[in-house]
């Protein structure tokens, strides 16, 4: 057991190497820039920044490793938030069943793009934008455009609480973390997803369900949206229409900067989660530094363009390699 976890995390470092450099580079500067960076208030305080954007980015694998793209999980934490809330504050339904309600709004949305994709030949892109545009009309409808406040304490509890002094947060992640990682690396359906982001028509006659596996896929993300729009509201203590706006633009940027390949096949949650600690302590570090929102965005912008290139360079060089070898097989 213990060689097996060693010999993982080998395979992580080995992997993600160049990534965990420039992330210790990030952390060693903001440390002599900012003596307000290594102190253990700000160590929790990006474990809950980074939360949301990692339960994105963790469903974001999946549908990037198949290949696709979800446009739609900032919209979904939109109408995930509005309608719990909106069921709790307004209606006056108890905390569970509101917070299960708004679940449920979320994930039909992440089966929406589901049925749409794996039935037709609409791509992702095309779908999910659509749903991104109809999830936050509805939250926009919903709401009236007003702010709805959310103060019961077993609601905030799951954005804001603690156990035994570790932010609730910390364990819901690792959790996700942990479920997200098993289901890729210990399940047929795991293997089925790299299968069909490798290769979709030789994935289809070996006997492989795309249809169920996409759908799955994209029910996960959209599930996992509706679960960080929870905990968003719970850390906010608010719900609004414009909730998790540019939210996708986050996750996207964190999966690609983990090393999964836009092309799909290729990529891993361990990946993932390295690229969310970068972005996380990124955005953290220029807040403290004082840095201009309006600059986060470019330097954020700068980071996605950066990550791509470096996908579209690994995929040239792997489109090289198998070329060179197949030459070499004919000579």
């Amino acid at each position: 057991m213990k060689n097996r976890f060693g010999q993982t995390m080998k395979n992580t470092v080995k992997m993600n190497f160049g990534i965990l450099m420039g992330l210790v580079i990030l952390c060693l500067g903001l440390t002599v820039l900012t003596d307000k960076f290594a102190t253990v208030t700000n160590f929790f305080n990006v474990v809950r920044q980074i939360t949301i954007n990692l339960y994105l980015a963790c469903g974001m694998t999946f549908v990037i490793l198949l290949g696709g793209i979800d446009l739609s999980v900032g919209s979904v934490i939109a109408v995930t938030g509005c309608v719990s809330a909106g069921m709790i504050t307004w209606v006056g339904l108890p905390v569970p069943v509101g917070i299960l309600t708004g679940i449920l709004c979320g994930t039909l949305v992440g089966a929406l793009n589901g049925i749409i994709i794996s039935r037709t030949t609409i791509p992702a892109f095309i779908v999910t934008l659509a749903t991104m545009n109809i999830g936050r009309g509805i939250a926009r409808i919903y709401t009236h455009a007003q702010t709805i406040a959310v103060l019961d304490d077993p609601y905030t509890f799951w954005g804001m609480g603690s156990i035994l002094g570790l932010p609730i947060q910390l364990y819901l992640i690792i959790a996700v973390v942990v479920l997200t990682s098993f289901i890729l690396n210990r399940t047929g359906l795991g293997r089925h997803i790299y299968a069909t982001g490798g290769n979709k028509i030789a994935s289809e006659y070996s006997g492989i369900n795309v249809k169920r596996v996409t759908f799955f896929v994209f029910v996960l993300s959209g599930f996992l949206a509706s679960l960080a729009g929870v905990l968003t509201v719970g850390r906010t203590f608010t719900a609004t229409m414009i909730m998790g706006d540019g939210a996708e633009m986050d996750a996207i940027a964190a999966v690609v900067l983990g090393g999964t390949s836009m092309s799909g096949g290729k990529g891993s949650i361990s990946g993932t989660v390295i690229g969310v600690i970068v972005i996380g302590i990124l955005k953290n570090g220029m807040n403290l530094l004082g840095i201009d929102s309006s600059w986060q965005y470019v330097v954020q912008g700068i980071v996605i363009l950066i990550a791509v290139y470096i996908d579209y360079i690994k995929s040239e060089g792997s489109a090289l390699s198998a070329f060179k070898a197949m030459v070499g097989k004919r000579a």
